[in-house]
């Protein structure tokens, strides 16, 4: 289980394995304020969420997740703000971003047009004491210092447009690149960067019965440094990570019960070739008093299936109307 460890830590520094670095959820319907600030405000009241998933249950040093989001738009509802705190844990290897949004919001259209900026805190830490080396000593350059920790500025944008039955956005929550294992004067070339990412969704809310039933697709695809072959150090062009993306189908049923099905793959840019990742279904479920609880389960279909039961999440929120002083019925999106 060590070496399974120091495998996936190296997935995540190594040059020719690099991997998406931010975590991935199934619920991201109920957080999308984690990648894209221009979504504070949205829901035109109070609303927060909180989120925990366990990755690949069963395998050592498997990622493990937890955020918080809140976000409302003010009196007017043509500004919105927001707060949003993710930790992730891979191995062992911790980073926290703590960000606050600020959106504002034009009339476009049949709906509104939001335009999106966030600024935090990103903390990088790990203690490489934790992994298991091949000869049983520290040789390896990469792991001189066996408890890096730093803090770095982080700025994010985004756009969101919704009207009543539709959504798209994009966000880049984080502008800013920056190394995490720089190179060092006489070694061989070894780098771990915070590369950019890129978040596209899209979706809908068809009533298939008035406000009984309603049909929501949606989709979320995700991208590593599209722009990587436009890099002038020649040694990042070639850097890059497989297209991730979600496809969703839910149902709502009398505004209270949320029942959803989806399937994660990625698409490698570089040799045109696809990989399946996960089938996941999750539920939400709206009480009275404005709480929203939920759960989603992915099933995974790579070969890691062999060695776990899959991931889990767990999910708490609240939405509250401070206009009305009353909880509302649930947006949509």
């Amino acid at each position: 289980m060590r070496k399974t460890l120091a495998l996936l830590f190296l997935l995540i520094l190594g040059k020719s394995a690099f991997a998406q670095q931010d975590p991935m959820f199934t619920n991201y319907l109920f957080n999308s304020l984690t990648f894209n600030p221009a979504y504070a405000g949205s829901n035109d009241h109070l609303t927060m969420n909180a989120l925990y998933r366990t990755q690949w249950v069963g395998i050592e040093g498997a990622p493990v997740s937890q955020t918080v989001t809140v976000h409302s738009p003010n009196q007017s509802g043509r500004v919105g703000f927001g707060l949003n705190i993710i930790h992730d844990q891979i191995g062992p290897t911790n980073t926290l971003t703590v960000d606050a949004s600020y959106a504002y919001r034009i009339p476009l259209g049949k709906g509104k047009l939001a335009i999106g900026l966030q600024g935090g805190l990103y903390n990088y830490r790990s203690d490489f004491s934790k992994l298991s080396y091949v000869d049983g000593s520290v040789t390896d350059p990469a792991y001189a210092n066996l408890n890096p920790s730093f803090w770095k500025p982080n700025i994010g944008a985004g756009l969101y447009y919704s009207t009543k039955h539709f959504y798209t956005g994009l966000g880049v929550p984080h502008l800013i690149e920056y190394d995490l294992a720089p190179q060092s004067a006489g070694q061989t070339f070894i780098y771990g960067k915070q590369y950019r990412h890129y978040y596209f969704t899209m979706g809908g809310a068809i009533p298939l019965s008035g406000n009984a039933l309603i049909f929501k697709p949606s989709v979320l695809i995700k991208s590593v440094s599209p722009d990587s072959r436009f890099k002038k150090d020649s040694s990042f062009q070639t850097v890059g990570a497989p297209t991730e993306f979600n496809v969703d189908l839910s149902l709502f049923f009398q505004e209270t019960l949320w029942f959803g099905v989806s399937f994660r793959s990625a698409i490698e840019a570089f040799n045109n070739t696809s990989s399946f990742d996960s089938a996941d279904v999750w539920a939400a479920y709206y009480l009275q008093n404005g709480l929203r609880i939920g759960a989603g389960y992915d099933y995974t279909l790579t070969k890691l299936n062999k060695a776990t039961s899959g991931s889990f999440e767990i999910m708490l929120g609240y939405e509250f109307d401070y206009k009305t002083k009353k909880t509302v019925t649930p947006r949509y999106f």
